[in-house]
């Protein structure tokens, strides 16, 4: 396969997120008012005609509140019959006089309704679809669809086969830089489209029976390392993002045309395959400016991103498919099993920093080269938690896929005085002396061996007071597995008969946000062929450890996950419980090794019984 396939999704948003306060200019509040209506369809008719402009169909996505505009209504019916594009539903734009009126609330989150109000409003806005267009849609979508929406959606509306049904990473880091004020926490799902599963629509579908039904595509394109370490809306290849984040000068953004050429690369990781989304409301292209940008700079930035991917088209090298279409794509050339990968580096400081970035039906991680190939996020989708979320739940607003591990909620290594971060990392021991791979800054390479995904470091030097040791890690991700397989290969030591141990450890807890969960009930074990040491979680700074054992684990009730680690070679397992200061939890396995030796370990989750 060679495809780098475009999305483009523009929304007759009526009333634009909070673009009644920009362009009321002081007014009382009036969603109904004449000028704001219009000017809305005014910017949506120039997104539609850029687009078209460069030969590009789109795929219209109808809000409830465009459902009352005749004039709406009959654009999207021409531009179907004259350009092609699809006409689709999103639960996005619910704010209008008529919603307002019906349901009494100023709510516009579909997924923090009450289940009984989410199917209300589902129907009557797609029931009114159906009164404007006589049919219904074949996409639709949100920031977020919760499973039990989206259950609901296909079961009542067995035609809609793609949805937007999340926010890469729109978390804590994106509330903080809100002011605190944006309660859209949907941190830890895939960053491509991918299956969502009947139990929880972050965790990809690893078969039939877990397949909720549609193909999801993510809420925006984003980059995957600014937005790790920083608010996501400033990253991503929908060019208004790229202008909030004042990434550009003079008029121009080689950033925005880099990081589209960055999710072209990505094709290379994933046999051929590449996917770009532009998911664009009016309220971006305000005439009264954004960003601290003139109405000049939002159009021309529109212009010319759309422009570029023209270009691209042209050259041979893109290919532009309306949702529905990509969802029967999607579907006739992946399976359940196969992974996400991306290895992305430093586009925008120029720091030289990768992440490796893996998801498939089991879990999600991130490795960073930055720290000698630490694991700084792995979020345990083999547990498939069912996490409801709305009005009535004990998740009014998170809809975030827990983490076992997350280096910006969790510290990540340490620097502090006392404690420990979540992280998956590596300690090298000679004679009292410790290192910790973290502290080692090197590069990968990818490549694949069957169905084998392999994440190849290159060699670091560590020195010891009177030693010197060179060590290459190789992480491999087996497709289907559940497991991450981590070799430690002793390349050379200048001294050829010393000794040295190598600890392996995973240090983690779970939650959604920065701040501690309740570890008691956690349960943590290590295991040999005859013998089984536990701890029950109190917070007590306990530790146990079993020489030539199988493994080291966790259970975890709270989020109904088991995790373990263990080695191939004859090792010690061990583990550490936590205190209050640092509610953190440690899995490990320890060997002593000598030059040229090698230790394979691997690192599994699973759902808990």
């Amino acid at each position: 396969m060679d495809k780098f396939i475009l999305n483009i999704i523009h929304r007759p948003e009526m009333v634009p997120e909070y673009a009644e306060k920009v362009t009321g200019h002081g007014k009382e509040e009036d969603l109904g008012r004449e000028a704001l209506l219009g000017e809305s369809l005014d910017i949506f008719k120039t997104q539609q005609h850029i687009a078209h402009k460069n030969g590009f169909k789109t795929t219209i996505q109808m809000t409830y509140a465009s459902l009352f505009n005749e004039e709406a209504i009959a654009l999207a019916k021409e531009h179907h019959e004259k350009y092609g594009d699809e006409i689709g539903l999103t639960l996005l734009g619910l704010p209008c006089e008529e919603f307002r009126e019906k349901y009494k609330t100023k709510d516009f989150c579909i997924w923090m309704f009450s289940m009984e109000d989410k199917k209300a409003i589902v129907t009557d806005v797609f029931e009114k679809f159906h009164e404007c267009f006589g049919f219904y849609p074949e996409s639709t979508g949100s920031y977020y669809l919760d499973a039990e929406l989206t259950a609901y959606i296909k079961e009542q509306y067995p035609s809609v086969k793609c949805a937007v049904a999340t926010c890469w990473e729109e978390g804590p880091k994106a509330y903080h830089t809100c002011n605190n004020s944006w309660y859209t926490l949907f941190d830890g799902g895939p960053w491509n489209p991918w299956i969502p599963s009947k139990q929880n629509t972050h965790a990809p579908a690893a078969n039939e029976a877990e397949d909720s039904g549609i193909v999801a595509i993510p809420h925006l394109s984003r980059d995957l390392i600014a937005c790790f370490d920083g608010n996501g809306s400033n990253f991503g290849t929908h060019p208004q993002n790229v202008l909030r984040g004042m990434i550009y000068k003079d008029g121009e953004y080689p950033y925005l045309y880099n990081l589209i050429d960055q999710y072209r690369h990505l094709k290379k990781y994933n046999r051929g395959y590449a996917y770009n989304m532009m998911f664009v409301g009016p309220g971006w292209m305000n005439k009264m400016g954004r960003w601290e940008a003139p109405y000049e700079l939002l159009l021309k930035s529109y212009e010319d991103g759309m422009a570029y991917y023209a270009e691209l088209r042209d050259k041979g090298e893109l290919t532009e498919m309306t949702m529905s279409e990509f969802a029967d794509f999607y579907r006739a050339n992946k399976t359940y099993t196969q992974p996400e990968c991306a290895l992305w580096r430093d586009i925008l400081y120029g720091s030289q920093k990768q992440l490796f970035w893996y998801v498939d039906p089991f879990y999600r991680t991130c490795v960073d080269m930055n720290q000698g190939g630490a694991l700084v996020d792995f979020r345990p989708y083999a547990a498939k938690i069912k996490w409801e979320v709305g009005i009535g739940t004990k998740h009014v607003q998170d809809a975030s896929y827990p983490f076992l591990i997350q280096e910006k909620y969790r510290a990540g290594y340490f620097t502090h005085y006392a404690g420990e971060g979540t992280i998956k990392s590596c300690k090298v021991l000679y004679k009292g002396e410790e290192v910790d791979l973290c502290l080692c800054r090197t590069k990968a390479h990818f490549s694949e061996d069957g169905d084998v995904r392999i994440l190849t470091l290159d060699p670091v030097e560590i020195e010891f007071y009177g030693l010197t040791v060179k060590i290459q890690t190789v992480f491999k991700f087996p497709e289907g597995s559940s497991r991450i397989e981590i070799e430690r290969h002793i390349l050379e030591m200048s001294e050829p008969d010393a000794e040295i141990e190598i600890q392996e450890y995973f240090t983690g807890c779970y939650g959604t946000t920065e701040y501690p969960e309740d570890m008691c009930g956690i349960r943590l074990s290590c295991v040999s062929a005859d013998h089984t040491e536990t701890i029950e979680y109190a917070y007590k700074c306990r530790e146990a450890s079993l020489e030539h054992g199988e493994k080291a684990e966790v259970v975890i009730p709270q989020i109904e996950t088991r995790a373990s680690v263990g080695a191939e070679e004859d090792s010690t397992v061990y583990v550490k419980e936590g205190y209050a200061f640092s509610p953190m939890y440690t899995l490990g396995v320890k060997r002593t090794m000598k030059n040229k030796e090698v230790l394979h370990s691997w690192l599994k989750v699973e759902k808990a019984d």
